[in-house]
């Protein structure tokens, strides 16, 4: 009889990357890779988790600074910047760039489509929440 032991399921495409990146956003400064390691969780490979950090420094999503003989990783923006980032990847990756923006707003709800007129008409304006 074959020992079948139960495997954690496999993560979606990207979704390692931004549990990565959720837990440098939530560091309260540069952090280390163990540290991320550390916060995600005991079933993830240090290696791994350089390997993740390697690929989005190649993105530019998250900066690093020599610390002794490893690195301590940032993220380049906020999670709203970075969320912001992957809308603009994802758009990027469209031919029909109108019809993607026609159809993302015409999905909003009624608050979020008032909020983002409001941006627009006035762009670079601060927002409190």
């Amino acid at each position: 009889m074959t020992d079948r032991r139960q495997r954690p399921p496999r993560r979606g495409q990207g979704e390692l990357e931004a549990q990565v990146l959720s837990a440098l956003c939530a560091a309260e400064g540069p952090a280390t890779a163990g540290w991320v390691q550390e916060r995600l969780g005991g079933d993830l490979a240090y290696t791994t988790v350089i390997t993740i950090l390697t690929r989005l420094l190649a993105k530019g999503a998250v900066t690093r600074e020599r610390v002794g003989r490893s690195f301590a990783w940032t993220p380049a923006s906020d999670e709203a910047g970075l969320a912001a980032r992957r809308m603009r990847k994802v758009l990027d990756g469209e031919r029909d760039r109108e019809a993607v923006l026609a159809s993302f707003v015409t999905s909003l709800e009624p608050d979020d489509e008032r909020l983002l007129r409001e941006l627009l008409a006035h762009p670079g304006a601060e927002r409190n929440g």
